[in-house]
């Protein structure tokens, strides 16, 4: 019987939003845990010179990065800790530039990056309260 203002159809089973919500941040936050090196160590990237970033990485903007600027370099690093992949983040992050850009780099990131990265790598942590 088709609905009508006297017999309304029946509500959606409503969903338990909050728990939801902390499933879908669940599943973003293991996204970017599962790509991460296993050790700083690993991030053997450039720390110089001009990085090109394959398409995969930089869909939406730039694709060309001169280390040798400033914002240009925290615009590489941003990126790459967002988009990359496994295999990208040893080859385009350097763990030295890594751990020195990290005070500010850290506001740049989203809050679930930054958690998972400072979470995996406490060194990156202790570089944020050194800085303060």
């Amino acid at each position: 019987m088709p609905s009508s203002p006297q017999h309304p159809a029946p509500a959606p089973a409503s969903r338990d939003l909050s728990g939801a919500v902390a499933e879908d941040l669940a599943l973003y936050r293991e996204k970017f845990r599962r790509r991460l090196p296993g050790s700083l160590d690993e991030l053997h990237g450039p720390a110089q010179g001009v990085v090109e970033l394959p398409l995969h990485l930089a869909w939406s903007g730039m694709t060309s990065y001169d280390l040798g600027k400033p914002r240009q370099r925290m615009g590489l690093y941003r990126t790459v800790l967002h988009e990359g992949l496994r295999d990208d983040l040893p080859r385009y992050l350097n763990q030295d530039l890594l751990l020195q850009l990290w005070p500010v780099l850290r506001t740049l990131v989203g809050r679930t990056v930054r958690a998972v990265w400072e979470d995996t790598f406490p060194q990156l942590a202790s570089r944020t309260r050194a800085a303060a």
